[in-house]
């Protein structure tokens, strides 16, 4: 069936036969049209059916009312709408919109809503890895995470000479007595300590871990695993692992300089290392302490540890002085990374304020998925369903980052976060009117956002078909 497409009314993908319409003509606001940009994000980069691919149903086929897919996309569409709960689906799979997402307008027994709601969803997070009575669907950890991987390289048309992947920890807090909870010194709390990797704004690992570990326990292998699935569609690329002094451990780096992976780490400052640069940092203390500015001296030099390094490595240096509310005092600052990179390449001042510096931004990645998509919200008992938890909060991340690079790169919206996006442009409320030949949504003329809604539609539409 011909979807109608104009100035002002434009198609979605058909669903049960009917096309489906929107167009900015006023009306009630009784359900969240902008939901629509992120069908269209979903259907330009595959992410649900992948994701779904993942799990094996174990349910007798003839008598499954929602498929893995429904539940999954649920999942994680309620999860980039902000409903981070279970139990906002008990209202939701009645939603029309959700519905047009799923696929599905009627439910096959007339005791059933269109989509799943709290109880069927916890199943599905519960999964066991062997199926039981009530838990029959179980996932693949190995093809999830090879997930995250292809839809970031699938993102590229092109491979970039160059790429950087910057690894964090964070902490989880915790609240009840989840498995593998743990209370950890630094955060003061119980709590979780997953690890992220990303690529810019690609999420390519979002690992929970127990918080009775080193913060870069487990990274050599997600790392090996990463590199590995990038290596092979890409081997030509040239590969930079950063990460603060968490990371700066002899496993890691030896891995990197026999992989012909580079790495830039900070390192954690002591005794030696400070005396290393004790001519450096007098030099700024006496300039800092004549301008009343802060002042910085870079130094670059190899060195070793005495019994934990197996070589000695490049050493980055800022020798800096932090001036004091009263003229004449302040304090010392010296800070150090360890690099693979060659002073040829990178002199130390340009290496550590532009290329050290930079992993700053991956922290503003990983707040939005902590606080805009709920990538905390581990509440369940065991390791397993939360790191599922994880998981579903991570691919709504991946949604909406798809959603900002394909349909959004050229508005005012291109580096705006998952929050700010979900707010501008996908909270919209709007009439949604259902009949035999199409489903229409009449959203507000009202609405500010219209000419970043269509560039965005069309964007993804026709990415989608390209």
């Amino acid at each position: 069936m011909r979807t109608e497409c104009s100035a002002d009314l434009f198609g979605f993908a058909p669903v049960e036969g009917r096309a489906v319409v929107a167009a900015f003509d006023g009306g009630m606001m009784t359900s969240e049209a902008g939901a629509m940009l992120l069908g269209a994000a979903d259907r330009t980069i595959g992410l649900v059916a992948r994701f779904a691919g993942c799990f094996t149903d174990h349910r007798a086929a003839d008598l499954v009312e929602h498929p893995v897919a429904s539940l999954v996309g649920q999942r994680v569409f309620g999860i980039a709408l902000g409903y981070e709960d279970l139990i906002d689906h008990d209202q939701l799979r009645h939603d029309p919109v959700m519905a047009v997402l799923g696929g599905k307008l009627q439910a096959k027994r007339s005791d059933c809503a269109p989509l799943a709601g709290k109880s069927t969803l916890n199943r599905l997070e519960l999964s066991r890895a062997e199926p039981s009575r009530y838990h029959k669907i179980s996932y693949d950890t190995a093809l999830i995470e090879a997930v995250f991987v292809d839809v970031f390289l699938d993102a590229h048309a092109v491979p970039p000479p160059q790429i950087t992947l910057d690894l964090d920890a964070t902490d989880d807090p915790l609240h009840g007595h989840q498995e593998g909870r743990f209370f950890h010194g630094y955060y003061d709390n119980y709590c979780y300590l997953p690890l992220y990797v990303f690529c810019g704004r690609h999420l390519l690992a979002s690992k929970l871990r127990s918080a009775n570990i080193d913060g870069s326990a487990g990274s050599v292998e997600e790392v090996a695993r990463i590199i590995a699935r990038i290596r092979q569609r890409w081997p030509g690329v040239r590969i930079l692992l950063r990460a603060d002094s968490g990371f700066a451990r002899e496993a890691l780096m030896a891995w990197c300089e026999a992989n012909a992976v580079d790495f830039l780490f900070g390192l954690a400052r002591n005794t030696r290392l400070v005396e290393e640069i004790k001519a450096e940092l007098a030099a700024a203390a006496e300039l800092g302490q004549q301008t009343g500015k802060p002042t910085r001296r870079f130094r670059d030099f190899t060195w070793q540890t005495r019994d934990s390094w197996s070589r000695q490595r490049r050493i980055v240096a800022k020798a800096e002085w932090l001036p004091g509310a009263t003229p004449g005092t302040g304090e010392a600052n010296p800070r150090f990374v360890v690099t693979s990179l060659s002073r040829e390449e990178h002199e130390a001042r340009h290496l550590y304020e532009k290329l050290y510096c930079a992993r700053g931004e991956m922290e503003n990645r990983i707040k939005e998925c902590q606080l805009d998509l709920y990538a905390d919200r581990t509440s369940a008992k065991t390791m397993r369903a939360n790191q599922l938890r994880l998981w579903f909060a991570s691919m709504a991340y991946v949604l909406i980052c798809a959603l900002r690079r394909i349909g959004l790169a050229h508005t005012q919206f291109a580096r705006a976060s998952c929050g700010t996006i979900r707010l501008k442009l996908l909270k919209i409320g709007a009439l949604v009117r259902a009949s035999v030949r199409r489903i229409k949504l009449a959203m507000p003329t009202a609405f500010p956002y219209q000419a970043e809604y269509r560039a965005a539609h069309a964007a993804l539409s026709a990415a989608a078909t390209a």
